[in-house]
């Protein structure tokens, strides 16, 4: 969440571990077979922040109760239903479609849902 997000604060750190945890929750798309969060961060081509090192320092206690409460099903818009995230870049603006329908943004991040829902238990 901090690799993703740190620049975006507390909220912007939930957004994205809610993003997650939906990915682990889903039993439809590209994420039928993720299990836990583990597989759900480490999915080939998802989250850039694995690649940067502080990715790899040691969390505090406050990030920790951060990913606690989104583990507990911490939700909100326009994360709340939704399974991908970008940072478009600079200047940029989120694009109508991104894997899915867009969302809502929240500082420099889009968020985008599944098309459908149904039969994907989120």
């Amino acid at each position: 969440m901090r690799a993703e997000a740190q620049t975006e604060g507390v909220f912007g750190m939930k957004l994205v571990g809610n993003v997650v945890i939906n990915r682990v929750v889903v039993t439809c798309g590209d994420f039928k077979k993720i299990k836990n969060i583990y597989q759900a961060i480490f999915q080939k081509n998802q989250f850039e922040g694995t690649k940067i090192p502080l990715f790899n320092a040691q969390a505090t206690g406050k990030e920790r109760q951060l990913a606690l409460d989104c583990i507990k099903f911490w939700r909100a818009d326009p994360a709340y239903k939704a399974l991908y995230f970008q940072n478009p870049g600079k200047n940029k603006s989120c694009k109508k479609r991104f894997w899915g329908p867009y969302a809502g943004k929240y500082k420099k991040h889009c968020f985008y849902n599944l098309d459908k829902y149904k039969g994907c238990n989120l």
